[in-house]
């Protein structure tokens, strides 16, 4: 089910100013669920209703996520989390910032490592978990606190060793100034390492909401898909025009694992239940009439992609673009 664009088109490229190669097209849709439905639903309902200063307080970036409560989701990341530090070479008396950290699923990790760190987050329930979790291991290297990747205005200019941002700064909107932020905020000689899922892979993040955003509305006109961050070329354009060379890019293509003490069923009720962006898809869903057949397809997908040979559990492995950028 593909929308109709501007002038009589179809494709969510259409709407992005984003033609997408062949290779992309029918997977370019995952940025309509991640972030854009939630966009759509309160533009819809700011024009519905009055007065008029709701337009201007309204994030829909910060509220989508902020709904639902991802850390059910985020204690399935733990271990890759772990594991992926444990590859940046961090060392103890390092400034660290982790941009769009969560409640600190790579944050807390480096922090163990005896680096300083500074978790930033545009979710205020994030922030809180993130505190608690440190507050409870007794990490009192690390810090969390609210903003928002396009605009660090709280962040001296080369305050960090390295910037890491995972699954992260990629769904923040006006991606040219996501970049020239973590370029600003490193210092030189420092690292920014960027985790960012890849459009068209068959993997299951992209598959979630490749199936997802059948069900839900295309987003607006102008909209930049966070998915582009995916696409090397994408990324080599957006840090050269903060002044980075395409020679101090690098990427790799990594997995992260997500493992969950339960069956790969439960596992897609907790998307639905506490994750913004599939709980926006059921919504939408719903109200046409095909909630059932969003849940099934979920379910066939996780089902197949699910590695345990463990009965009642769930291990998916899911591959992303790891981009290392020399400052």
């Amino acid at each position: 089910m593909r929308p109709v664009g501007p002038n009589g088109s179809t494709g969510l490229g259409n709407y992005c100013n984003f033609n997408p190669p062949p290779a992309l097209s029918d997977h370019f849709y995952f940025a309509a669920l991640v972030s854009c439905l939630l966009l759509i639903i309160i533009n819809t309902k700011i024009m519905n209703e009055t007065p008029t200063v709701q337009q201007t307080t309204v994030n829909p970036n910060k509220a989508l996520w902020e709904k639902g409560d991802f850390t059910k989701l985020a204690e399935t990341m733990r271990e890759s989390g772990t594991a992926l530090v444990d590859k940046l070479g961090i060392t103890a008396g390092m400034d660290v910032l982790d941009l769009g950290c969560g409640d600190g699923t790579t944050a807390i990790p480096a922090a163990r490592l005896g680096a300083t760190v500074l978790g930033v987050d545009i979710a205020r329930n994030l922030v809180a978990a993130g505190k608690a979790r440190a507050q409870k291991e007794g990490l009192t290297n690390i810090t969390f606190q609210e903003g928002d990747a396009t605009d660090l205005k709280d962040l001296k200019d080369k305050s960090f060793d390295l910037v890491v941002s995972i699954f992260g700064a990629m769904f923040a909107p006006k991606p040219f100034e996501v970049a020239k932020e973590l370029v600003r905020v490193t210092r030189k000689g420092g690292r920014i390492v960027m985790g960012n899922w890849i459009p068209g892979d068959p993997t299951l993040v992209a598959q979630i909401l490749k199936i997802s955003s059948a069900y839900t509305p295309p987003p607006p006109e102008g909209f930049v898909s966070p998915m582009l961050w995916g696409v090397e070329s994408n990324v080599i354009e957006r840090f050269g025009q903060a002044g980075i060379g395409a020679e101090n890019i690098s990427f790799v293509r990594d997995t992260y694992t997500f493992n969950a003490p339960f069956s790969p069923l439960e596992f897609v009720q907790r998307f639905k239940t506490f994750y913004g962006p599939t709980m926006n898809a059921f919504e939408a869903a719903e109200k046409n009439g095909k909630a059932e057949d969003l849940q099934r397809e979920l379910e066939e997908l996780f089902v197949r992609e699910n590695r345990s040979s463990t009965p009642g559990t769930t291990s998916i492995p899911a591959t992303f673009l790891r981009v290392t950028v020399n400052r």
